[in-house]
């Protein structure tokens, strides 16, 4: 278990991803079943701490895991989120999330995104909300009050680059953790995001460790992943379900070498490349977490083997090499979503 920050809460390596559970367009139907049976033998096996947001399937997902924790609250880290277009009023937006869930107090809320304009209009089309935005003094005060009312143990905010790290800490208030972007192809935070965490004891969570799959090994090509899961900057701005709003050229051909160097490794070492991915994550000491979904048990138990995985350093040090030209084509924005013009992390 891995200390969250200033917080007295502990984490486990892997933490599960739980934007599927409650099934929705996205990932498509999900099982109960399946979500009880994952968050059970996830806690048996170890693993405490599990990922959510209010904006997930519209809240379905946190009604998902609190039927699941039903029973077992005691044994569990949960993690939610509000959305930035939602912090005028956090305290309503955070009971919303507890009612959802059926549970007193959630362990971590999170900030889900910045504020900025161009990130509130992911989650609003107000337009009163749009050109008056909350400030982020307005939002950290107010989880600051439900951490004294004991609503929340621990303050977040995921998704927030070097900058906005600084005006949030400005705020006075203690955030024990950002969760951002990390995997093999998503490098980004090492620039600057990872120092400034470091020297401010902010504990990092990485989320897409797979990259939906990529690093599970599941597509061969570009044209084999999901028209509605390829819209970031890894991708040709035509691959999207719709044109990507990033507008930017991608790396493709650099992305699936990658993915094919990973499977030769991960061959030679007789393990999955899933796990291979997963293993490199919790290798680098500045990852308190990787946030990785389980939809069965057998994805599960195959995701946790990994985080006691030790590869060699000579291991770690390749696959840094070999995914460098996609770091270099990508750049140092954390927003693999946006034209890195105008990335809403910065």
């Amino acid at each position: 278990m891995v200390k969250l920050g200033n917080s007295d809460i502990y984490i486990s390596p892997m933490t599960i991803g739980c934007w599927p559970f409650g099934g929705g367009d996205y990932w498509g139907e999900q099982s109960q079943q399946d979500v009880n049976n994952v968050v059970s033998a996830a806690l048996d096996m170890g693993v405490n701490t599990f990922d959510n947001a209010e904006v997930y399937n519209n809240g379905e997902s946190e009604r998902s895991l609190g039927i699941a924790l039903q029973g077992k609250r005691d044994k569990a880290v949960v993690i939610s989120k509000v959305s930035p277009s939602n912090c005028r009023n956090v305290r309503q937006h955070c009971i919303n999330s507890l009612q959802r869930l059926g549970m007193d107090y959630l362990d971590v809320y999170m900030l889900h995104w910045p504020i900025n304009l161009l990130s509130v209009k992911h989650f609003t089309s107000n337009e009163q909300i749009i050109e008056s935005p909350p400030t982020i003094e307005e939002a950290y005060q107010q989880l600051a009050e439900l951490k004294k009312e004991g609503l929340i143990r621990s303050i977040g905010m995921s998704n927030f680059g070097r900058k906005q790290m600084e005006e949030v800490v400005a705020t006075g208030v203690q955030v024990d953790v950002n969760e951002l972007t990390y995997n093999i192809v998503s490098r980004a935070i090492e620039a600057e995001i990872v120092p400034y965490c470091m020297e401010h004891k902010i504990g990092i969570i990485g989320s897409m460790g797979l990259m939906q799959g990529l690093l599970a090994g599941i597509y061969q090509t570009a044209g084999d992943v999901p028209k509605h899961q390829a819209h970031s900057r890894h991708f040709a701005n035509f691959r999207g379900a719709e044109t990507s709003r990033h507008n930017e050229d991608g790396c493709e051909k650099e992305l699936f070498e990658v993915v094919n160097q990973l499977r030769k490794i991960a061959g030679d070492l007789n393990i999955h490349i899933a796990q291979l991915a997963i293993a490199w994550i919790l290798k680098k000491p500045f990852m308190a977490s990787t946030l990785v979904s389980s939809r069965n048990i057998d994805e599960l138990k195959m995701n946790i083997e990994a985080c006691s995985m030790e590869i060699p350093d000579e291991i770690e040090a390749l696959i840094d090499e070999i995914s460098l030209p996609v770091l270099h084509l990508l750049g140092n924005s954390p927003d693999f979503y946006e034209h890195r013009a105008k990335s809403r992390i910065f």
